[in-house]
């Protein structure tokens, strides 16, 4: 009988659900639009029950495409969008507010009154992070802070506080399950990376009760079993992790120093530094990869805010493009971007400049200029900010990176991946699945279900699909280069 390995896949812009078989192939899948509400200026909000109902839609679809049933899945992996906030009621299950995304910028004058007040060092030691809004400590705080009577029900123990893998968990359980995986709570802002425990002075800080706070788990552990009422079986859950984590499990960068860059709604760029945290100050992030095999490993990450994104953007927003498909071919009208430059700071900018006050631009715009400079200009944002964080990385790591393995749906653009290659001057390496984030969440659930016996096991299985090499010599890089570091500063502190 054949046996599969089911990964959610939670994203910020869509649910989806991916069946692998056990070789790591992607045997179905099936994915639907995650709609986003914007309450405000820079507010970022989505609907829980949606997030659940759709998760669960596409879990069904998966199965019908191939005529297979619940019984056919040994296990379930989740990965999921990170930092994004719900709070819920304990015993009914009902989200007391909308969840805040990531990208939402809501609370950065609270971020900005905690570093003002001198919190930033002791929050970078004990978490890794920078003092930002993206993270989920003040997004949580917001919600105690403004939903009527939530800060005393918390303090009763009422309330459940989660970031998506939680709410996913909990639901799919039926209440029974209230945790999260190391990854995931790294990404909270109040997670003690050095102790692996919730910390008492940050919860502090933020007035965040622990008794709303999950149990926090290795990422490839027992979590649990999904509820036969929801699944149509009891389906073991054995991997948890962040997306971005669960895609440097998923690329097999098992090794220090490999690193991998997914080309998602942002742009995310983990290396893995090995058993031990690399803290800096540089504007990158301390990050605790993944719990495995009785061992945590930690990771360093450049987070871009806005990659694929800008993407969608032209679709929806000025209508250029009737698909992200169209991108690569439309791009491909001109030779270059006819000068234009596109800094897509639609939420803020991430790293290295971490300014929540940073606002989209473009600028270089002549008589000439077209939609084809336009959506070439887009393209090249997401190389130059992969690039900005690469040469970071390097230089705190004190690593090289010869080779760049990526991944993400933009990943399957021949022509960004080009572009890539020439601006970093470096090998890009493609894998055969680039659904890389939901792969290591399937390669998570089967080590605990026993179906891979190690690492060393899944790494067998890596498969290299296409290999992008640099045709640009180092004078293009650093004047292209020198250009976008322009047009950045003209974007930043636009709404300060």
């Amino acid at each position: 009988m054949t046996r599969y390995i089911m990964a959610f896949d939670q994203g910020t812009t869509s649910s989806r659900c991916i069946l692998f078989s056990e070789a790591g192939e992607i045997v179905s899948q099936a994915s639907r639009e995650l709609p986003q509400i914007f309450p405000k200026p820079s507010w970022v909000e989505q609907d829980p029950r949606v997030i659940f109902s759709t998760q669960i839609a596409v879990f069904y679809e998966a199965l019908l495409k191939i005529g297979a049933k619940p019984s056919d899945v040994t296990a379930v992996g989740i990965t999921n969008q990170r930092e994004t906030v719900i709070v819920w009621d304990r015993k009914t299950g009902e989200p007391i507010y909308n969840a805040i995304v990531w990208q939402c910028r809501r609370t950065a004058g609270e971020t900005d009154r905690l570093k003002e007040a001198g919190y930033e060092k002791i929050i970078r030691e004990k978490t890794g992070l920078l003092l930002d809004p993206y993270f989920s400590a003040s997004k949580a705080k917001w919600i105690l802070d403004n939903v009527e009577g939530a800060r005393e029900r918390a303090r009763r123990g009422e309330l459940c506080f989660g970031t998506v893998d939680t709410w996913l968990l909990y639901s799919l359980s039926g209440g029974r399950i209230f945790a999260t995986d190391y990854s995931n709570a790294s990404r909270t802002m109040l997670f003690n990376i050095n102790t692996l425990d919730w910390d008492d002075e940050l919860l502090s800080l933020f007035d965040i009760p622990r008794a709303m706070m999950p149990s926090v788990q290795p990422s490839a552990s027992l979590f649990g079993v999904a509820s036969k009422e929801i699944l149509g079986k009891e389906i073991l859950i054995g991997g948890v992790a962040g997306d971005q984590q669960s895609a440097l499990f998923g690329q097999c960068c098992f090794d220090k120093g490999m690193t991998k860059n997914t080309y998602g709604t942002g742009g995310f760029l983990l290396m893995n530094t090995g058993d031990t945290p690399v803290f800096t100050d540089s504007g990158l992030l301390t990050t605790v990869a993944w719990g495995v095999e009785g061992k945590v490993t930690y990771a360093l990450e450049g987070s871009v805010f806005v990659s694929g994104a800008v993407i969608q953007w032209l679709r929806d927003g000025l209508r250029v493009i009737d698909s992200a498909y169209d991108s690569e071919y439309m791009a491909s009208k001109v030779t270059d971007s006819g000068g234009v430059m596109l800094v897509p700071a639609f939420s803020g900018l991430g790293a290295p400049y971490w300014d929540p006050y940073a606002r989209g631009t473009i600028i270089g715009i002549t008589r000439d200029t077209t939609k084809y400079h336009i959506i070439r200009a887009a393209l090249d944002a997401m190389t130059y900010q992969t690039a900005d964080v690469v040469s970071l990385m390097e230089r705190v790591s004190g690593t090289r990176v010869p080779l760049l393995r990526v991944d993400g749906g933009a990943s399957a653009n021949e022509l960004l991946l080009s572009l890539q290659a020439d601006i970093l001057g470096r090998t890009i390496e493609r894998p055969s699945v680039i659904e890389t984030t939901a792969l290591g969440a399937a390669y998570l659930a089967g080590l605990t279900a026993g179906i891979y016996d190690s690492t060393a096991d899944i790494a067998k299985r890596q498969k290299t699909a296409a290999i992008f090499e640099s045709k640009r010599d180092g004078v293009y890089r650093e004047e292209t280069l020198a250009r976008w570091h322009r047009a950045v500063r003209r974007s930043l502190q636009w709404e300060k």
